[in-house]
């Protein structure tokens, strides 16, 4: 949909964070006369309420019945965050109203710049990063935006190269047409927005039906995408052979050593599998790739992402607060072995299967792994399980009320030289904003700052 294509009609911006001030903005120097209605759920913070009493063309309306007025609506541009699934979104569609999203709206605009989409369950952001980190190297003009945390609205339009970042909730109903669409891996995630993990799958795989006649980057090693996505013409790979994969020593090339693994200033192999995906992507749009991972060096880690904060009284203290998923946490626990670690689990309670999880900590040598409120009670009790049937060095495993009982428990159990690891497998809703507050918290009960950010 153009934005052209909303004047005259009742249209709606439905939730009114950053994403939809910038929509708010963008239509009105597009539509001076246009009438809107903003529609959020909860209070507007200061600059939100601003923007809307700046404007006498909006009508704003706040609280539970925002919901049951969406089919008073032809058109309403939806915060990904709203779940499409939900009985009132459906009963609306039923009614004739058409639901549209900001990245479709941006994908509408005629644009110079070419642009690359990367999703995945998880290493969205750090590979979306190293793509923009290198190009720029190159003295291209990047663009870095999406899901990561800028609006797509809110970068500059002269940009040679647009590199956006995608959850499975903006590509669940996209529109556009990408020169490149990356896809790192297919991980459960996100069941309680989408319903199910076919459902999740179907609208990850989204990005990738959109983008013909561009090019599509899958991940050789990941079985799940290999499954789920058809050989077409237009595919590439990453972790192949044939292509960029990680070696012993190096990042490799068709076999031929690259860039020494050594130099990379990025811990675990999941991010070495990132900067595959990186070149792989930048090959793609025509770059030279080889004369960009020098770049590499100079790449900084992004924060609550397997972040060290610092050792205390001899224990080292890491946060990896994005992590929301098993596999994530499982990859972050090896980044750190042989050394003792007391792992930091649970979350928002989403209802996924940890019997795996449980089966693969139960057998990593770890030192402890520390549940915290709502789902690692259920962890915890998959653990407990599966160690049953063990013999010899199993981890403790221990309930605590929430993080600072957990790092204080963390603190006691944890031998000289260990590793206290925030990953935990779930996401941070109803017990903090985000998990960059849980990240900040985390920092602060280990020691490094004085106050917290919950």
């Amino acid at each position: 949909m153009r934005i052209a294509e909303l004047e005259g009609r009742r249209v709606a911006i439905w939730g009114f964070g950053r994403e939809g001030r910038a929509v708010l903005r963008v239509v009105r120097q597009h539509l001076p006369e246009q009438e809107l209605t903003v529609l959020n759920d909860g209070p507007l913070g200061n600059e939100a309420r601003a923007a809307v009493e700046a404007d006498p063309r909006v009508r704003l309306v706040i609280g539970n019945a925002c919901p049951q007025l969406l089919g008073e609506f032809e058109i309403v541009i939806k915060s990904p965050g709203i779940s499409p699934y939900t009985p009132a979104v459906q009963r609306a569609r039923a009614s004739g109203t058409r639901f549209d999203s900001a990245t479709n709206l941006w994908f509408a605009l005629p644009r110079a710049s070419a642009t690359i989409c990367v999703t995945g369950t998880k290493g969205k952001s750090t590979t979306a990063s190293l793509i923009a980190h290198m190009l720029r190297a190159r003295g291209l003009r990047v663009a870095l935006g999406g899901n990561i945390g800028i609006p797509l609205f809110d970068l500059a339009p002269t940009a040679d190269v647009t590199v956006i970042e995608m959850s499975s909730y903006q590509t669940s109903d996209f529109s556009g047409h990408p020169d490149v669409a990356l896809l790192l891996n297919l991980f459960p995630e996100h069941l309680d927005w989408h319903g199910s993990v076919e459902r999740y799958f179907a609208d990850k795989l989204r990005l990738l039906d959109q983008t013909a006649p561009g090019i599509e980057i899958l991940n050789r090693a990941d079985p799940e995408s290999r499954s789920q996505v058809p050989p077409r013409a237009r595919q590439r790979f990453f972790n192949d052979p044939e292509g960029f994969s990680v070696g012993a020593r190096a990042i490799e090339r068709a076999g031929q050593p690259v860039f020494p693994i050594a130099d990379v200033p990025l811990r675990g192999h999941h991010n070495l599998s990132n900067l595959c995906a990186a070149l792989t992507a930048i090959e793609a749009l025509g770059y030279d790739a080889l004369s960009s991972i020098d770049a590499v060096r100079s790449f900084q880690a992004l924060p609550h992402r397997l972040q060290v904060l610092g050792e205390l009284d001899g224990l080292c203290y890491v946060d990896d607060s994005i992590s929301t998923t098993p596999q994530s946490s499982l990859a972050a626990v090896e980044t750190f072995q042989p050394r003792p670690v007391s792992l930091l689990v649970g979350g928002f309670e989403r209802g996924l299967d940890f019997e795996r999880f449980a089966e693969r900590l139960a057998r990593m040598d770890v030192h402890a792994v520390i549940a915290m409120p709502d789902s690692g009670r259920r962890i915890a009790e998959a653990l407990l399980d599966e160690i049953r049937g063990i013999r010899g060095r199993v981890p403790q495993v221990l309930l605590s009320s929430g993080l600072e009982d957990a790092v204080a428990l963390a603190r006691k159990v944890t031998p000289p030289g260990g590793v206290v690891l925030l990953s935990p497998a779930a996401p941070s809703y109803g017990f903090f904003e985000n998990y960059a507050a849980r990240g900040d918290a985390f920092l602060s009960e280990a020691g490094f700052c004085t106050e917290t950010a919950a």
